[in-house]
């Protein structure tokens, strides 16, 4: 009878690449090997977007503010800021309460755009503080 060694082939996933190549092609497909592109230095802060639907941005506006807007003759929209309310991105998807609202956001959808342009909808590129700062903002004024 043949003596018993230890570890011929090797401990453990040894020969992977070498000796025991056909057995891991065979069984473990797809093991070895790079998958997808490099990026170097991912910051994945810069693609931090979170996105609200134009129905849901009621909710960050006081039930007070949006009593007082339906009552109010003159024409005077609540101004509604998704950033402050932690979004910045303002989607379509929903249909708009039937009362006008001025919305800033940093980004809105194609939809969105769509919406307030059927809304007859105004634009400002970005807004001017009162220290004389710039923001980058689009100001979207939805006419319901």
């Amino acid at each position: 009878m043949g003596k018993h060694r230890k570890h011929l082939g090797g401990q453990g996933n040894a020969g992977g690449l070498h000796h025991h190549g056909i057995d891991f092609a065979k069984h473990h497909p797809g093991r070895f090997g790079k998958a997808g592109v490099r990026h170097d230095h991912l910051q994945r802060s810069q693609s931090f977007c979170p996105a609200v639907s134009l129905d849901k941005l009621w909710t960050s506006v006081s039930e007070q503010t949006r009593v007082n807007a339906a009552r109010n003759t003159t024409g005077a929209a609540p101004i509604t800021d998704a950033v402050r309310s932690g979004y910045h991105k303002v989607l379509g998807e929903r249909p708009l309460p039937k009362q006008p609202v001025v919305v800033k956001a940093a980004f809105f959808s194609r939809r969105a755009e769509k919406i307030k342009e059927c809304w007859w909808g105004l634009w400002a590129g970005s807004l001017k503080l009162q220290g004389g700062e710039f923001i980058k903002y689009k100001c979207c004024c939805l006419l319901v």
